[in-house]
């Protein structure tokens, strides 16, 4: 599904989050703070958006994804970046590899995330940081309706509209 998608894939997600989307990914990028010599894993990453947060003088950064299509439109828009296809429950890389880990709106994807998370743990150096940004349960008992309602029928509607009237999938 998403090497079908991959071409317009960061303009449905800017349109579907009404902009917030850049908001979401300068807080992780706060929550990462990149600096010179640090490597930098970001998971999911699609096309590359939100690990070209990252890019800084002097930082590697690396966005991984399952999906080839997306890869492929990544390195096209991103030459900057590295892309490697991996899987997040058995990530290519060496222990300790990263100073830092990221993984935006995609764990909830992942079939495994225990494994995923442990191999997040295992790749990311002693005393680095993994940040994860996926949605949340709202606590606000008036604004939750709403929200779930947009989350799990408006928004996968307008985005895969064979998928109208059923729940947005946690697992792939």
């Amino acid at each position: 599904m998403f090497d079908e998608v991959a071409p317009t894939y960061d303009l449905t997600n800017d349109l579907l989050s009404l902009g917030q989307t850049r908001r979401w990914r300068k807080k992780v990028k706060q929550a990462v703070n990149p600096q010179s010599g640090q490597s930098i894993l970001d998971l999911a990453a699609g096309t590359g958006s939100s690990s070209a947060e990252f890019v800084a003088p002097g930082v590697r950064v690396v966005a991984s994804d399952f999906s080839e299509g997306m890869l492929e439109v990544g390195r096209k828009r991103h030459p900057e970046l590295e892309f490697v296809f991996a899987d997040a429950t058995k990530l290519p890389f060496k222990n300790e590899e990263f100073h830092a880990t990221t993984i935006s709106f995609g764990l909830r994807n992942v079939v495994d995330v225990p494994l995923a998370l442990s191999e997040m743990y295992r790749v990311t150096k002693p005393g680095g940081r993994t940040v994860i940004c996926e949605f949340s349960k709202v606590q606000n008992r008036l604004i939750r309706p709403i929200y779930e309602f947009y989350l799990n029928r408006l928004l996968p509607a307008v985005s895969d509209p064979s998928s109208a009237g059923g729940a947005w999938p946690r697992r792939c």
